[in-house]
């Protein structure tokens, strides 16, 4: 695939922001010869420094190049109030999907015949028979608790590989992060395990969805159906009208809401997720909705946060880069630091490589490089 940088956005930001060629390449750390490369197509940046020029100018992959869609990395990204993501979120995912290609020719060959959704769609009733099928694969019953380990076969089965990784406290948009090659057919499931329980599951049930539709991924669509599907998932029809008889019976809206709480700490997911399934439920039934304020539901949730994925892991913390990467390989099933591992015995692979990738500060990547390369 012949790939050529996008020479009139590049050149209307140095533009607009004063900055001359050569102090672009001094701040990207190449010389002003392979700028003047780039810019008339005779040369196309190394995947590190193809994010450094991305990162400097502010642009998105798709702004600063010029390619087929087929090449372009397709990153799905929660889109919604306050978990909205900017452009530079987009760029610097883009990116590492860039640094990431070289890598596919370590994984391990991945399942050709993959289970998808093929209809997707958020009308309740559809969501639900989506929701049955993949319990029935799981081979778990319609009120059984789903735990987010039920969850990592399903991923393997459809040729993405998962990436846990700790980045601490992050928005919740931040929490996971979903790159597809579609050039190369692997997506990448990047799972941020400082997370609490309730919402690490969600977020796993809403990456499946991409992986299951991948036809949606990176669209707002897809985001929709994502969100549905996960709280159909962890909590389905079935569980949603216990719960709401239940709660309608109660003589005030405190005292359903405690029904409700009880629902989520047995199902290990958070109240916000029985709420609006319950809510969905009654809707989709013809019942009337639960007379419970949605603001009560998030300021409840809110301070009842359970433990960390991590904590629960790694304890204590923080683990050292042995005992985190021998957790994840044998709890996520991942091929990802295998393949890492023999990419820099093969190609004498840098730290710097590891950190763009796993998006780690650079000490911890210079830790985790040393252990990679035993």
């Amino acid at each position: 695939m012949e790939k050529l940088l996008n020479s009139v956005a590049i050149q209307g930001v140095l533009a607009e922001r004063g900055i001359t060629q050569k102090q672009l390449a001094d701040t990207v750390g190449i010389s002003s010869q392979a700028v003047t490369n780039w810019l008339k197509g005779k040369d196309f940046p190394r995947p590190a420094s193809l994010l450094r020029l991305a990162t400097t100018l502010g642009l998105t992959f798709d702004q600063l190049v010029q390619t087929s869609a087929s090449g372009r990395p397709v990153i799905a990204y929660r889109k919604k109030a306050n978990a909205k993501t900017t452009d530079a979120h987009i760029a610097k995912a883009e990116g590492m999907g860039m640094l990431l290609k070289p890598l596919v020719a370590y994984l391990p060959e991945l399942q050709a015949l993959r289970t998808l959704i093929t209809s997707p769609s958020t009308d309740y009733d559809k969501l639900q028979i989506a929701a049955a099928q993949t319990r029935s694969r799981l081979g778990i019953g319609e009120q059984a608790v789903l735990g987010y380990e039920h969850l990592i076969g399903e991923f393997k089965e459809c040729g993405a590989i998962l990436v846990p990784v700790l980045w601490g406290a992050k928005g919740n948009h931040e929490n996971a992060l979903h790159i597809r090659l579609p050039q190369e057919d692997v997506t990448f499931i990047y799972l941020n395990l400082d997370t609490r329980l309730e919402d690490f599951k969600f977020w796993m049930a809403h990456e499946l969805a991409h992986v299951l539709t991948p036809e949606l991924s990176g669209k707002n669509e897809g985001e929709d159906f994502a969100d549905a599907f996960a709280g159909a998932l962890l909590y389905p029809k079935a569980c949603a009208e216990q719960a709401y008889r239940a709660a309608i019976q109660q003589p005030n809206s405190n005292s359903a809401i405690e029904a409700l709480l009880k629902q989520a700490d047995a199902h290990t997911i958070s109240l916000n997720t029985v709420f609006q399934q319950v809510q969905r439920y009654a809707k989709a039934s013809k019942l009337m909705t639960l007379p419970i304020e949605e603001k009560s539901i998030h300021m409840l949730r809110n301070s009842l946060r359970g433990p960390l994925i991590s904590e629960a892991m790694f304890d204590p913390m923080p683990p050292s880069p042995q005992r985190y990467i021998a957790a994840c390989e044998k709890t996520f099933q991942t091929g990802f630091f295998h393949a890492l591992k023999r990419m820099i015995h093969d190609n004498g692979t840098g730290a710097s490589y590891v950190q763009q990738v796993l998006d780690t500060p650079l000490q911890d990547a210079l830790a985790l490089h040393e252990e990679l390369r035993c």
